[in-house]
């Protein structure tokens, strides 16, 4: 297990409404007896990685020793994200939960790897047995059954082919974050943005949540240089109240908004319904990067308090709970447009969205995988992106094994990065 931390505060890069810090990965790997290893980590900011590190290294006896496939069923699953006494610290919520995803999301991608595959393929070409049986219907049972999720995974197999064929020749959809930090100046968004739509970009997300008046004025400036067929989200990253929210987004929705991500708390279901009850068809609610787990997903479900659901796949409990959350989402028939940026989530939710689109969801329309172009480099499998569209990853595994030297420079506190 490494602390890695990237020195992103001082660039802005990043910054939002409410966090500023270096981007850290608490990262995990794990061996066979073989020698065959699986990679993991669950994306922090700064000092966080101190607590995932210790809950980690609290976590890790739940799966040195046992066997990979009992790990991927919720049952396995459910030995670290219930741990008799550390589930009290959560539950299922916090440092302790995403620690369990990185230990977890390693076992899965030692899955991958053992057999040869990329996670996308090794998750779509799964039986539907061994699917519904990586997931906790605990809690979730009265929004869906394993029952409904059996018979949407088989709708999956139909016309598996031919989605493969189209998502292996045109990849997925993409928007991207970078032009749009709130640390940003006005000249660095605009020529930041122009340079995007020269890159071929169509959608583009802003940071919102500053002085009202700063966001309109920035939303002009980018809306000015994408044009009106583009599209432009905005992430106001909780910081507003609700009705504040509300106040602000009736002078925003002038920009033609397709969302507004996390308006107000995560945690705040019904504060999320009545501001997309507020804003109506004008403008899509979206949240999900950290929303703690299934239950709150179910939740924002139930209550239509979501047009649009943004997974995290470093937030929950690994891929078993990600999957419970896809198969709401499609019971629900809600969009899911992942989170990801920070570090190693792009190579993360490229292969869950793949699978949504194959298996689950079966739909591109309105789908898109949110990218930062930025710490890619080090990652030995990075994200192919091209013309705004994500490229199919082809290598065995989670494509989040990072480069030695990489680890090396920016392990914290002895890493050169740091140290110097």
């Amino acid at each position: 297990m490494h602390d890695v931390r990237f020195p992103t505060a001082a660039a802005g890069d990043g910054s939002d409404a409410i966090n500023r810090g270096d981007y850290s990965a608490t990262y995990v790997v794990l061996e066979t007896a073989g020698g065959v290893r699986g990679f993991g980590l669950t994306f922090t900011n700064g000092r966080g990685n101190e607590l995932t590190c210790a809950a980690v290294e609290a976590l890790g006896h739940h799966v040195v020793g046992h066997d990979v496939g009992e790990l991927c069923t919720a049952e396995g699953a459910r030995t670290l994200t219930a741990d008799v006494q550390l589930r009290w610290l959560g539950p299922e919520k916090g440092v302790i939960h995403m620690a369990a995803g990185a230990l977890l999301n390693a076992v899965w991608d030692l899955r991958a790897r053992l057999a040869g595959v990329p996670m996308w393929r090794l998750l779509a070409e799964l039986p539907t047995a061994d699917l519904v049986a990586a997931v906790d219907f605990r809690h979730i049972s009265d929004a869906i059954t394993p029952e409904e999720a059996a018979a949407l995974l088989d709708r999956g197999l139909e016309g598996y082919a031919e989605r493969l064929e189209r998502a292996t020749r045109e990849g997925f959809p993409a928007y991207t974050t970078s032009v749009g930090w709130l640390g940003y100046d006005d000249e660095k968004v605009r020529s930041l943005t122009r340079q995007a739509v020269k890159d071929g970009w169509t959608a583009v997300k802003m940071k919102v949540g500053g002085p009202i008046d700063d966001d309109v004025r920035r939303a002009g400036i980018i809306r000015s240089e994408i044009g009106p067929g583009s599209l432009l989200m905005m992430d106001a990253n909780q910081v507003w109240d609700v009705g504040e929210a509300i106040a602000n987004m009736e002078r925003l929705v002038a920009f033609d908004p397709y969302w507004i991500e996390e308006p107000t708390h995560a945690d705040d279901v019904l504060g999320h319904a009545a501001i997309q009850r507020a804003l109506g068809e004008r403008c899509r609610v979206a949240t999900g990067e950290v929303g703690a787990n299934r239950v709150i997903f179910k939740q924002l479900l139930q209550a239509g308090a979501i047009g649009i659901m943004q997974v995290d796949a470093c937030r929950v409990a690994g891929v078993g709970e990600v999957l419970a959350e896809l198969l709401l989402a499609a019971r629900f028939g809600v969009t899911v447009c992942p989170h990801a940026g920070g570090v190693g989530l792009c190579e993360y939710v490229q292969h869950l969205s793949f699978f949504d689109y194959l298996r689950v969801g079966r739909s591109m329309e309105g789908r898109m995988i949110e990218y930062v172009d930025h710490l890619h480099e080090h990652f030995t499998d990075p994200v192919r992106v091209a013309g705004g569209r994500y490229l199919l990853p082809e290598r065995p595994g989670y494509s989040v094994e990072m480069r030695p030297e990489s680890i090396a420079h920016y392990a914290y506190p002895a890493g050169p990065a740091w140290s110097a």
